[in-house]
């Protein structure tokens, strides 16, 4: 049935990491779909493409990255993007899906940009959810380095405050669940990796050479993102969520859903 999906349990060795993966997704015709949440997100995020008849029988795999969720991490300090992509690998392996759509949020969009990047033909189009492809796109993560804490639970109570308090579209509700979605002992590691490939790691140029169809989306309160029209002379296509901040799919569902939906058609 169109309308549910299967809860699963993935014991994997990434880099002599022992990992639980909790996932979730279903078989069925068509395309697959691999989603990828963002920074203190979790799989759920995506749990309703089973609400949405323009994805009906279509299947998908969407799982909680190690270090956050209901995913099991012998060892949060090895946590990295590059470590994130090798989880995606497993993953994808165990689902079989050989070519897929890719849409990743934040931390997700960058692991989806470096995993599409590595594998471009297994790609058949990404959808970037605000995921970073420049320096400017570090507002959270580069916390690490503004906001310098020896304690990781210190760093991350203040963390959770200043999401709470910061004026933007959803920030409130992000930082409700933060302490139950991520383990603070991963948030360095995780921010680190996150800085470091954003101001170093050439995401745009990779982004822009990607050969699979490009979406961008954000939210219309960051419409001033320096680098929109740059991309979109670029063929990348923009989707600008209204009434809504870093987070579409907490502040407008319906339309994150509907442009997804409209994207893939096209592609």
């Amino acid at each position: 049935m169109s309308e549910v999906f299967e809860r699963t349990v993935h014991r994997l060795d990434v880099q002599g990491v022992e990992l639980q993966v909790a996932a979730l997704g279903r078989g069925g015709d068509g395309a697959p779909i691999l989603f990828l949440h963002g920074f203190g997100s979790t799989k759920e995020d995506y749990a309703d493409i089973v609400r949405h008849p323009a994805f009906n029988g279509r299947p998908f795999l969407t799982y909680d990255a190690p270090g956050c969720g209901e995913t099991v991490c012998s060892n949060l300090g090895r946590i990295s993007v590059p470590f994130l992509v090798e989880t995606a690998l497993a993953m994808l392996d165990r689902a079989g899906f050989e070519r897929f759509h890719l849409i990743g949020h934040s931390m997700g969009g960058l692991t989806a940009l470096m995993l599409a990047d590595a594998h471009p033909d297994r790609v058949l189009s990404f959808i970037d959810i605000e995921g970073n492809i420049a320096p400017e796109d570090c507002f959270l993560s580069r916390q690490i380095h503004d906001y310098p804490a020896d304690d990781p639970e210190r760093f991350f109570d203040d963390f959770i405050a200043r999401a709470r308090h910061a004026p933007a579209f959803a920030s409130a509700l992000y930082a409700a669940s933060l302490r139950h979605k991520v383990r603070a002992s991963a948030v360095r590691p995780i921010f680190t990796s996150m800085v470091e490939l954003s101001d170093n790691g050439g995401l745009m140029r990779k982004f822009l050479g990607l050969p699979c169809p490009r979406m961008f989306m954000y939210g219309a309160e960051n419409a001033h993102l320096s680098y929109l029209a740059h991309i979109a002379a670029n063929g990348v296509t923009l989707a600008d969520i209204p009434d809504c901040g870093h987070w579409p799919m907490y502040s407008n569902p319906p339309e994150m859903w509907r442009r997804i939906a409209a994207f893939h058609a096209a592609a």
